[in-house]
């Protein structure tokens, strides 16, 4: 059976939810924060230690400045209101991502950051501002700039995944089998599982079923 100790999730389908059941996308995005607690709880219910949620692309500032300003809405709400909750359950909150937002949504991030970094329970990699291609060119820039060797050791080194072991799993919701520019270095040899589901459809019990489905995948590794 397999061990699982990081799942990675892009939570896909928000918008189109919401058109369908609300008329509403962003009736969707606050639908898909319910899906985020129950996904919290079944990884800590099943003792997984990293869980590294993709919630906006560097290609999501293509959207309607009042969707994005909704999002980000929501995502301070989340912070102001349920931060001291996950500290509690000894939960810490990592963000991936260049944090260039508004001053008040960044200092909310560092601080939510800070207030749980010791943390042990479970780390959420929060995905924002990500894009997996820009990570890399920037471990690049940084190897230059130290004059380290071109390794994979030294390029993990320098990914913001550092100290972060490469996910065991990725789950995207949506029916949509694409990676969208997300952790394609530490993906390399995760088992994917793609979801018909939309992401605020998505629950504990679906959770659940893909880590069974997972655990009875033999995983070589590129051995026989």
């Amino acid at each position: 059976m397999n061990p699982l100790n990081h799942v990675a999730i892009i939570m896909d389908g928000n918008g189109r939810w919401g058109l369908k059941y609300k008329n509403s996308r962003n009736a969707g995005h606050k639908a898909g924060l319910n899906t985020v607690e129950k996904i919290i709880k079944g990884s800590i219910k099943n003792k997984i230690s990293f869980l590294t949620l993709f919630a906006f692309s560097t290609e999501n500032w293509k959207r309607p400045k009042k969707e994005i300003n909704y999002l980000f809405a929501l995502l301070e709400n989340f912070l102001v209101n349920r931060v001291e909750e996950l500290h509690k359950q000894n939960i810490k909150l990592k963000i991936l991502g260049s944090k260039k937002f508004s001053p008040k949504l960044n200092k909310l991030l560092n601080n939510s950051e800070k207030k749980t970094s010791k943390n042990t329970k479970l780390q959420i990699n929060l995905a924002l501002n990500y894009g997996s291609k820009s990570e890399l060119i920037d471990a690049f820039k940084k190897m230059k700039k130290n004059k380290s060797s071109i390794s994979e050791k030294n390029l993990n080194k320098n990914l913001q995944t550092k100290n972060i072991p490469d996910p065991d799993l990725l789950i995207r919701t949506g029916n949509t089998k694409r990676l969208s520019n997300f952790l394609l270095w530490q993906l390399a040899y995760s088992e994917i599982f793609f979801e018909k589901k939309l992401w605020p459809a998505f629950n504990g019990k679906d959770f659940n079923r893909i880590i069974k489905d997972y655990k009875k995948i033999k995983r070589n590794f590129g051995k026989i």
